[in-house]
């Protein structure tokens, strides 16, 4: 029988498709990684603080231009990072950085990732981040154990431990595409 700690690598791999579910979030979140639930309204840029409006400058000129999808997006992206402290700022940048470094087909996966994520409910999701933190803790030689294991299960271990159908897991890549490095 194969115990919980592979279960709890899959669930930490949904997690970390959003690079990192359970920190605090991006200055901006990455173009269609959640789809709105109802159509966005147009913002006015007037309807901006002046720290948004400082910090979207670039868009000033263009901004009844963009889509309001666009526009919402950036209005919230800029007005969680107003109020993030100095180290978080600092973690969302070096996210943001490592977003913009994906080939696009990972970011295509990872988006997909996110809003199958997002479609949890709320327990599980938050599951999801208790399970994921208990795997940042472990020391790194048992992550890479643990990694090792799933990536040695056949496919139908694999479906046992996590209980998913036939197909490609969330903690497995699409052909061709990279991981991150652990």
């Amino acid at each position: 029988m194969i115990g919980p700690l592979p279960r709890v690598l899959l669930l930490c791999a949904l997690a970390l498709a959003a690079i990192d579910v359970s920190a605090q979030p991006p200055p901006a979140e990455p173009p269609g990684s959640v789809a709105p639930a109802a159509p966005a309204a147009p913002r006015s840029w007037q309807s901006l603080s002046a720290q948004q409006q400082q910090l979207l400058q670039n868009f000033q000129g263009k901004w009844d231009s963009l889509p309001p999808e666009k526009q919402q997006a950036l209005a919230r992206g800029s007005q969680r990072w107003v109020t993030m402290t100095p180290e978080q700022r600092n973690g969302a940048q070096e996210r943001f950085k490592q977003w913009r470094a994906l080939p696009p087909e990972q970011r295509q996966v990872l988006r997909e990732r996110w809003r199958q994520f997002r479609a949890l409910p709320p327990e599980q999701q938050q599951r999801v981040r208790e399970q994921f933190q208990r795997f940042r803790q472990m020391p790194l030689e048992r992550r890479q154990e643990l990694r090792r294991q799933w990536r040695q299960m056949s496919p139908e271990q694999r479906r046992s431990v996590t209980g998913r159908p036939a197909g490609r897991a969330p903690g497995r890549p699409a052909p061709g595409v990279r991981r991150f490095p652990h």
